[in-house]
């Protein structure tokens, strides 16, 4: 059974959402402030948080945080405020998603079955085997090397800090090495197709790989800009 975890402080709302989600037939757990949140984060094997981002204790972002510095769960970050500073800030720290308050139920639902769904093909493809190089699960193009499965980069012999959706990125671009790829063919594989930030989220998410993997960022040789079209993975 799929296990979401809520971290809401809000009494209505999280007792709302544990309703609706459990209705849906997943195994829900809450938690009413940062602290309790981040603990069972860690402690439990969940596919899902949804994190408010105004928290006692510990406020969502620095949740989100600590929770990415362990682990790879999907995080829907959900909170109040709709400036596009937050929002940049919470896919920093590693949100997958974010969801502005008040918003609809039907909404909410349905990015939570985007995410859940887009792992589990994530999941999948990975498990595949091919003899294309960018199916398999450890590829290695001159320095850099792509652990699918560890989840890993390593540059130079040197591991890289990536945040998820970087890691995701880079795995999506290495496995079409070579061919052109639209922005909004990217944001569509990568962050699903419910997802309603603009293809300014992959620019952002092109200039920080880029700023990693490359050796001259300012002249990248790996990520490279097709004019008018989109990138192409050079490796």
């Amino acid at each position: 059974m799929t296990r979401i975890l809520i971290v809401e402080d809000e009494d209505v709302l999280r007792e709302t959402l544990e309703y609706n989600l459990a209705r849906q037939g997943y195994e829900v757990s809450t938690a009413r402030d940062g602290r309790e949140g981040l603990d069972k984060a860690r402690r439990l094997d969940l596919d899902l948080v949804l994190l408010d981002l105004m928290l006692p204790g510990i406020d969502g972002l620095e949740v989100c945080r600590l929770i990415r510095q362990e682990k790879r769960t999907p995080i829907l970050m959900l909170t109040a405020r709709s400036d596009e500073v937050d929002k940049v800030v919470g896919l920093e720290m590693g949100a997958d998603d974010y969801l502005t308050k008040p918003f609809h139920m039907k909404e909410l639902l349905a990015r939570v079955k985007a995410i859940l769904r887009r792992v589990k093909l994530e999941r999948s493809e990975g498990g595949e085997t091919g003899t294309d190089a960018s199916d398999r699960p450890r590829v290695v193009m001159d320095d850099l090397v792509i652990d699918t499965r560890r989840g890993e980069v390593i540059l130079s012999g040197v591991p890289l800090k990536l945040k998820p959706k970087e890691f995701e990125l880079l795995r999506f671009l290495a496995r079409h090495k070579g061919a052109v790829l639209s922005r909004e063919l990217i944001l569509q594989r990568v962050w699903g197709w419910d997802f309603v930030g603009g293809s300014r989220t992959v620019d952002v998410h092109i200039r920080w790989l880029r700023e990693k993997i490359e050796h001259d960022p300012a002249n990248p040789s790996r990520i490279v800009t097709v004019s008018g079209m989109g990138y192409r993975f050079e490796g």
